[in-house]
């Protein structure tokens, strides 16, 4: 199993549809031990039967909108664990507003701070508190999306948040490789979760995907979480700063290899 012996914490599982819960479950199939941390009493609900499924006990309130309670969410986990081997942060936010119509038009100077706080200020934010418990040969991963270098309609704002985000890999992983702790992220294609909901004409976004992308189709949760269980492996020991993709290949395609025949 991959992740025999190893200890990781899943932050932001918003419910069973969560590319997070695709994450869990593939890492809980090879073998590693799960904590999970949540935003708040609703989401803790959702969460509950999945973490039981996965032989989970460890369940943490954090609000990474807040250094104190980021402080205090790892100040719990280390009575569980003195140390671990690394988490996962699927975690992104912009207000709603801010997900439709036209870019200069919609886009205000809080939702951009919100959005980059949330959605990569926390990647830094949680790596700095965890860096104490870190054991060597750690592994950080987050999840970002193509919209962080080519346009995507209504993605708006959260596209330069997941830019700052893919940049936060790459520094954090110049950073914190000299302890031996590699830093990564998954670009994974659009997936009907609770985030993805918040953009406006998403189901379209899904139908454009599979006309463009080389497999002809979307991704699932399981994929996704294939490839992280991987990058958190003693298999990718020589692997840190990289934006993987997971899309079904829409990422080379500027159009469908058969849109002239």
């Amino acid at each position: 199993m991959l992740l025999k012996n190893k200890k990781i914490l899943i932050s932001g599982l918003a419910n069973k549809y969560s590319i997070a819960a695709g994450i869990a479950s593939a890492m809980h199939r090879e073998g590693a031990e799960l904590a999970f941390t949540y935003q708040n009493e609703r989401l803790l609900k959702n969460l509950e039967p999945i973490a039981e499924k996965m032989n989970s006990k460890i369940l943490i309130e954090c609000d990474v909108s807040c250094d104190t309670s980021i402080a205090t969410s790892f100040n719990e986990l280390n009575k569980y664990w003195p140390d671990f081997d690394g988490f996962v942060h699927s975690i992104g936010f912009a207000p709603a507003e801010q997900l439709e119509g036209n870019f200069v038009d919609v886009t205000t100077r809080e939702g951009f701070q919100i959005a980059h706080d949330i959605s990569s200020y926390s990647f830094t934010a949680m790596a700095k508190a965890a860096k104490p418990m870190l054991n060597e040969g750690s592994a950080l991963l987050t999840l970002t999306y193509l919209g962080s270098n080519k346009t995507v309609p209504n993605y708006n704002v959260m596209g330069l948040a997941k830019a700052s985000l893919e940049a936060n890999t790459r520094f954090l992983a110049a950073s914190m490789g000299r302890d031996n702790i590699r830093v990564n992220a998954i670009s994974a294609g659009p997936i009907k979760t609770l985030a993805a909901s918040g953009v406006k004409n998403f189901r379209k976004m899904l139908s454009e995907h599979s006309k463009i992308a080389p497999l002809g189709r979307t991704v699932t949760t399981d994929e996704v979480g294939n490839v992280a269980a991987f990058l958190c492996s003693d298999y990718a020991s020589g692997v840190t700063g990289e934006i993987t993709y997971v899309d079904a290949g829409f990422n080379i395609a500027a159009m469908p290899i058969d849109a002239y025949e």
